[in-house]
């Protein structure tokens, strides 16, 4: 009998196969639960807030201070994004002990239904990052139930686990696989990745078949005329790069000073919530929640922006992740991304409208993570825009590199070596304590 063939019928490789299967799923259903809870939460708080303006300026300092409250309380390790705490897990070795305040079922669980609140809040609120969070935490936990070995722990489950729930929020596995090569690991051994690609299949189906792309975008067929209209390509790409680029600047840079202040979050985040409320005053309400609906208007022309809403959503994201709730950052740059595009196919119309949105979507997104592979991919994926192929991935391409002159490091790459050196400075601060034990 072949080595394969041993290898294909070995209880303990079974073991490990269904570990990653039913993970997958059960990450993909939880996602999709996620994302239709916090599409109802965004348009319920905006109904409010449009009917009793006075209620943002109460629900939000206050829904914000008490969600941030919640989160270092009782879920320490779930703030912000995810990613950060995912990237950390995987980059540095830990005890499992130590593994636990990065991805856990506790954690799992305060990531699923505090970006909910953080939503009934009023805040600008993404679940990508929540997403992969979660995912990792729930493939570790179940990893953990069934006894599986450090090195799976180590890179396999979580890999899979953050890359499928990455897959599962954009109804995209081939973004999902892009996402893990790119952004969160670059070298598997091969029996490792073959378990790692087929979760994230697994996840991405679960999502697509439930949701059926209906949370995104619908499909269109696009396309772009040659001669001028191309031009539009290096214009979105370095516009839409410079503005994510001044935005993970302000993020990075913002999070910095806020930690040299060592201000208690609490007070942070009820500031945040009195400057969310005035964006959503601003923007008669557009600023509020994850931005998907108002983006998806957008791209199929169903609505008239203020000019200034891109501005808008990008100051409130900012503020949303200065309040330290868990909350993530994909899907509202998309809705900044569209935003700024309509705009963009205004002021020079030299092309499509909805070509130029996509082309400013796709660059706003690659200028964040400068990973140009996951960004054309994941736009791709949702919106079946197959014969822009070649533009999106170009203006992907450029607004990488435009961001890279302005951001050395990308944004969360940039987040994590901040949460490594805090983290790494928590367990230094420990060690006196354990000694004397």
């Amino acid at each position: 009998m072949s080595e394969y063939s041993r290898s294909f019928l070995s209880l303990s490789s079974w073991k490990h196969r269904l570990v990653f299967w039913l993970g997958a799923i059960l990450i993909g259903l939880l996602i999709t639960t996620m994302t239709l809870l916090s599409e109802w939460a965004s348009a319920f708080y905006r109904s409010v807030s449009l009917a009793y303006p006075w209620f943002n300026f109460v629900i939000a300092p206050f829904g914000l201070a008490f969600t941030a409250w919640i989160t270092f309380r009782f879920f320490p390790g779930s703030e912000g994004s995810g990613i950060p705490q995912v990237k950390t897990a995987l980059e540095i070795p830990h005890t499992l002990e130590e593994r636990t305040k990065l991805v856990s079922l506790r954690i799992a669980f305060g990531k699923t239904f505090l970006p909910i609140m953080g939503l009934l809040s009023g805040a600008s609120v993404g679940f990508g990052g929540p997403a992969t969070h979660v995912g990792a935490s729930l493939m570790a936990a179940m990893g953990k139930s069934v006894k599986f070995s450090s090195h799976y722990m180590e890179k396999g489950l979580l890999l899979a686990g953050s890359a499928a729930g990455f897959a599962a929020m954009f109804s995209a596995p081939l973004a999902g696989i892009m996402f893990a090569i790119e952004e969160m690991g670059r070298t598997l051994e091969e029996r490792v990745s073959t378990l790692v690609l087929t979760a994230i299949i697994f996840s991405g189906v679960t999502a697509y078949s439930i949701l059926n792309h209906t949370i995104y975008f619908t499909d269109n067929t696009l396309t772009l005329p040659w001669g001028k209209a191309w031009l539009a390509i290096p214009l979105c790409g370095v516009a839409g790069g410079l503005l994510d680029a001044i935005f993970s600047k302000i993020i990075v840079s913002g999070q910095l000073y806020l930690r040299k202040l060592n201000i208690p979050i609490v007070p942070i985040a009820f500031v945040c919530g009195i400057i969310i409320a005035l964006l959503g005053y601003l923007s008669n309400g557009e600023s509020f929640g994850t931005g998907y609906q108002l983006s998806k208007n957008i791209l199929l022309n169903q609505t008239t922006i203020d000019p200034l809403f891109p501005l808008y959503k990008m100051l409130a994201t900012c503020a949303t992740f200065f309040s330290g709730i868990p909350s993530g950052i994909f899907v509202p740059s998309i809705a900044t991304g569209a935003g700024f595009g309509a705009n963009l196919a205004i002021w020079v119309p030299i092309a499509p409208a909805t070509v130029m949105i996509l082309l400013t979507i796709t660059a706003y997104f690659s200028g964040m993570l400068q990973s140009p592979l996951t960004s054309f991919v994941t736009v791709l994926e949702m919106t079946h825009s197959h014969e822009i192929t070649i533009p999106i991935m170009a203006a992907a391409f450029i607004a990488s590199g435009v961001s890279k002159f302005i951001n050395k490091d990308p944004l969360y790459r940039a987040l994590s070596n901040a949460y490594q050196i805090k983290h790494k400075v928590e367990l230094i601060s420990n060690e006196p304590e354990q000694e004397k034990k």
